[in-house]
């Protein structure tokens, strides 16, 4: 479709060397045609024209000292993308890969997968390529401190309210919110993924990786499927790995592998969570520590894996279940996965499939849960923290995780019943592109040329 291409070149020109946006802008608007050729009115607003430009892009430099007192300086972010639907809402990364393109590209995708939630929240994403690894307390805190200095002026409750991302939990959302406290002079819930001691919710921890889960069920039971006895393949170590692996042991599955920059491990009996737990969540070690504590579990070190892929991906499975970065699964690992059996692939990172290994699974026409829908349960358990701040309540476990299993489970139906609607009954990722992209686009066109 010429206004799409030409869109997608225009946007190349304006915002240049961008790889990973423009990624994740083709894989939206190219699945948008069958929509945009039948409802002219979304080409007379220019609404993509308009969506792809974020309202506004804050980028800003952090100083900070080290323990050895030495001056070091990094590079802070926060794009705001698109408050069609509510106060923008997305996590910040600390990670030393961070640039503009990736914060742009997880902005984006925040608009979409905001939308599903069918939620009051607005799309962005912020952070700095800041690595808090090998950092000691004391750095991290001076660190977060920095950055809010200057990230307090563009946030607040009804405006935007960041989470956590990779590289930052419980401990560094907590330095930033006691510097914005202290700037502010004022106790918001502008920031989600507190501590539950003051102001966070239960369940936002585990969020992401047990509404990955669900998903999983949902694909798999609309097929006349179940997760229970099905072999799982996990990649990641992080928060939302954990958490996947966790809640696919209470669903009755076996999780036998995981991952980090490192390498990865392969546990035929199933992976020990509480194991991964005390490396990762207490010591912030390594994975190469999980064979000292189970001897017959496997490690593969990363200059071992198969060339155009990741070693977790070419063990047998039946489902599988991205959850560390993006482009991660490649169309070398989609073949391995489908050749061993794999029926369902639900997306716990951020576009960690890239567009080739997209198109197998798509082809194959098995379960595929991008990760706009697939992972949107973080988000919207944040939005539900937000909801307690905001009424001075506080909901039990039981509460949140019943709401994150409806949100979840209305998340699926709309993005079945609209890829249904478009003729294409097993592509979740266009129902789900185009679910998302009507609600903030008929939200655009009521609040007129903003």
């Amino acid at each position: 479709m010429s206004y799409i291409h030409d869109t997608i070149e225009k946007l190349k020109k304006s915002s240049p060397a961008q790889c990973e946006f423009y990624q994740a802008v083709e894989e939206v608007l190219e699945s948008l045609a069958p929509l945009l050729e039948n409802h002219p009115k979304y080409q007379e607003h220019s609404i993509i024209e308009r969506l792809v430009e974020p309202e506004r892009q804050i980028m800003f430099r952090v100083p900070w000292v080290d323990d050895k007192g030495k001056i070091q300086v990094n590079k802070g972010y926060r794009v705001e993308f698109n408050s069609a639907l509510g106060p923008y809402k997305g996590g910040l990364r600390f990670h030393p890969s961070v640039n503009g393109s990736i914060i742009k590209f997880l902005g984006f995708e925040q608009i979409f997968k905001n939308a599903l939630t069918g939620l009051p929240i607005g799309g962005g994403k912020g952070g700095a390529n800041f690595d808090p690894k090998g950092k000691s307390n004391s750095e991290i805190m001076r660190f977060c401190q920095s950055f809010m200095n200057e990230l307090y002026r563009h946030i607040g409750p009804t405006t935007d309210v960041p989470a956590g991302d990779i590289g930052v939990g419980t401990r560094e959302i907590g330095y930033m919110f006691g510097q914005y406290k202290r700037l502010a002079n004022s106790f918001d819930g502008v920031l989600t993924g507190k501590s539950t001691l003051w102001g966070g919710s239960l369940v936002r921890k585990q969020a992401t990786g047990y509404g990955v889960a669900y998903f999983a069920c949902c694909m798999l039971e609309a097929r006349s499927e179940s997760l229970k006895h099905k072999i799982c393949l996990v990649s990641g170590s992080g928060n939302v790995a954990i958490y996947t692996i966790e809640k696919l042991f209470a669903l009755g599955a076996k999780p036998v592998t995981c991952s980090d920059s490192g390498g990865t491990i392969y546990h035929k009996h199933g992976i020990n969570v509480e194991t991964l737990k005390e490396i990762k969540e207490v010591r912030s070690g390594r994975l190469t520590e999980y064979v000292d504590c189970h001897p017959d579990a496997e490690y593969t070190p990363r200059d071992e894996y198969p060339e155009n892929g990741h070693s977790v991906w070419r063990y047998e499975g039946q489902a599988a279940f991205p959850c560390a970065t993006q482009n991660e699964l490649t169309a070398d690992d989609a073949e391995a996965l489908l050749s061993n059996g794999c029926i369902a692939v639900a997306e716990g990172a951020n576009m960690p499939s890239t567009e080739g290994a997209i198109d197998k699974f798509i082809d194959a026409k098995i379960a595929y849960g991008p990760g706009k829908a697939a992972n949107a349960g973080g988000v919207a358990t944040s939005q539900l923290e937000m909801a307690q701040n905001a009424s001075m309540l506080r909901w039990s476990f039981a509460e949140v995780d019943e709401k994150l299993q409806d949100i979840t489970r209305n998340v699926f139906r709309d993005a079945k019943n609209t890829a249904e609607e478009f003729g294409s009954p097993h592509n979740l990722a266009l129902g789900a592109n185009i679910a998302g992209f009507r609600r903030v686009a008929d939200a655009m066109i009521d609040q007129g040329v903003v």
